[in-house]
């Protein structure tokens, strides 16, 4: 017995040493099945939030909560969240959106997603990179409720478009309720218990040394579940793919550069930057759908899923030399 704990223990040791190339693998092995698959493809597609429930929960569990009161007191990070998603997302959208016209099909959902920051997966980004992620974390309901009340009146001072009139709140309320509280409280739950059972203890110590089990497994159903939508439109996406590209390299070019302005240490620092990144993309499913019906929209916004998944990966693996020059670790 003692000899399979070791033995998974040194299975999950290398998984998490290589950790990139295992979501690489997933993505690709994902991808592949779901566009080989249709019924795959849409069991995939009904298992997402699932995965994400249990990604997060699982993220959750090794979240600082003691930290939490600390975090809210921490003015200049939540400021500089708040005013790189608020301030200046929406002037670097609506330049690329002049630099990069898409027609309007294409632009509602674009700038839906562009527009609306992550309040899910970002978390576990951003604790993978060695960041702040309980800072972000006290800041969810906060970004949830501002870009339910601030999308309407972007939409239309960007593309002065009647869809600005039809985005429903509820998706967003749901969302909150769904990946943030839900994961959030069943943490809080069983870390409580594992104080005083041992085998949930034991459990949760395995559950969070899984995170690279975990993480493969969502993105594998995320990319079997959402590439097969891009076929049709793929010659429609090109312009909105590069959008996506662009818009990723600019928030970390700009995410980067305010950090070292308010001089936010290293944890602060690499959430901003994952903050200013990461977008709402598959909470902005049925809300594009109820504004785009059967046109291209999830497809647009599945794009920028799969575009920001890789970029994600990528800072993963990058954000020692991202973060801004003589920032001190409070992570690791």
């Amino acid at each position: 017995m003692a000899g399979g704990h070791l033995s998974l223990s040194a299975t999950l040791h290398v998984l998490e040493r290589h950790q990139v190339a295992c979501y690489l693998i997933a993505i690709g092995v994902g991808g592949i099945l779901g566009s080989a698959v249709p019924m795959g493809s849409q069991l995939a597609a009904s298992a997402i939030s699932p995965c994400l429930i249990v990604l997060l929960f699982v993220t959750f569990l090794e979240m600082p909560f003691d930290r939490l009161a600390a975090a809210l007191r921490d003015l200049r990070f939540l400021g500089a969240v708040i005013g790189l998603n608020f301030l200046i997302v929406p002037l670097v959208v609506a330049s690329l959106h002049t630099l990069i016209p898409l027609n309007e099909s294409v632009a509602v959902p674009a700038l839906i997603v562009l527009l609306t920051p992550c309040i899910d997966y970002v978390l576990v980004f951003t604790k993978l990179a060695g960041g702040a992620a309980d800072r972000l974390l006290v800041l969810t309901p906060l970004l949830m409720i501002a870009q339910v009340a601030l999308l309407p009146g972007y939409l239309w001072a960007i593309l002065g478009t009647s869809a600005a009139a039809t985005i429903p709140p509820g998706p967003f309320v749901e969302a909150l309720a769904l990946f943030v509280l839900l994961p959030l409280l069943a943490a809080v739950i069983f870390r409580l218990l594992a104080h005083r059972v041992h085998r949930v203890g034991s459990g949760l110590a395995y559950a969070s040394r899984s995170m690279v089990v975990i993480m493969s497994l969502t993105l594998a159903v995320i990319a079997a579940g959402q590439i097969p939508v891009l076929g049709p439109y793929a010659s429609e996406l090109g312009l909105a793919v590069a959008l996506f590209a662009l818009f990723a390299v600019i928030m970390v070019v700009l995410g980067r550069l305010l950090s070292w302005i308010l001089r936010l240490p290293a944890g602060s620092a690499n959430a901003l930057i994952f903050s200013g990144v990461t977008r709402n993309s598959l909470i902005m499913l049925p809300i594009v759908r109820a504004v785009d019906g059967a046109g291209p929209g999830a497809a647009v916004v599945v794009s920028q899923t799969i575009v920001e998944l890789f970029v994600m990966l990528a800072l993963v693996r990058s954000m020692r030399w991202i973060a801004p020059p003589g920032a001190v670790s409070e992570n690791r």
